[in-house]
């Protein structure tokens, strides 16, 4: 179970009445799927009702675990509106390396800030909850510019570089990765990021 508050926004896990906001998101020809892996294959319109009963049976039998849920919800804190989703995954399980990423679908809330607290509190959240990890990763490609900004906002390096590693829209892009270790986010936030936030709105 999953229950963050940062300023702004809140990382909680799915609710029932989250679906059809989501089911809304997940239909073709929205600008996120753009910015968002768009060389990854997505979803049928048939499959999407198919995709929506999983999740709901899922939340019906959710258990405990010491791991966070491979998805949050991020919502707004008045109101715990839908907004998007944070997630994370392994890339060698082997050696406590994993990615995290984030999405949020509706662009009317894009560049407020709102994906530097989520991706934030959520980076905050797999070092607090996962005492194993010596770092945490970001991939994605160089025409998302969005993404590129907030990783190094947030202070995380650029660590790879694959070049025309992703065809979009029929022209070659770089393939991206950042990573920061456990040292430099806590030398970042000394005293977690939520308490940046907190200061930074203290400033303001």
């Amino acid at each position: 179970m999953i229950h963050i508050e940062g300023t702004r926004l809140r990382l909680r896990d799915l609710k029932p009445e989250d679906l059809a906001v989501y089911e809304y998101w997940l239909h073709p020809d929205h600008e996120w799927q753009r910015m968002d892996g768009p060389y990854y294959e997505r979803p049928t319109v048939e499959q999407i009702p198919e995709i929506i009963d999983r999740l709901r049976q899922s939340i019906s039998r959710r258990e405990h675990s010491a791991q966070p849920p491979a998805h949050v919800v991020i919502a707004e804190r008045a109101g715990d509106a839908f907004l998007g989703q944070v997630n994370w995954y392994w890339i060698s399980q082997e050696t406590y390396w994993l990615a995290a990423g984030i999405v949020i679908y509706d662009p009317a809330r894009w560049r407020k800030g709102l994906g530097y607290e989520a991706l934030g509190l959520w980076t905050q959240v797999l070092f607090d909850k996962m005492p194993e990890i010596a770092r945490v990763d970001l991939r994605t490609w160089s025409g998302n510019l969005g993404l590129m900004g907030l990783a190094l906002k947030l202070g995380y390096l650029e660590e790879a570089r694959f070049r025309k590693a992703r065809i979009v829209d029929g022209r070659y892009y770089d393939g991206l990765g950042y990573g920061i270790l456990r040292e430099e986010w806590a030398a970042r936030y000394p005293g977690g990021f939520v308490r940046a936030l907190e200061q930074a709105q203290d400033q303001s």
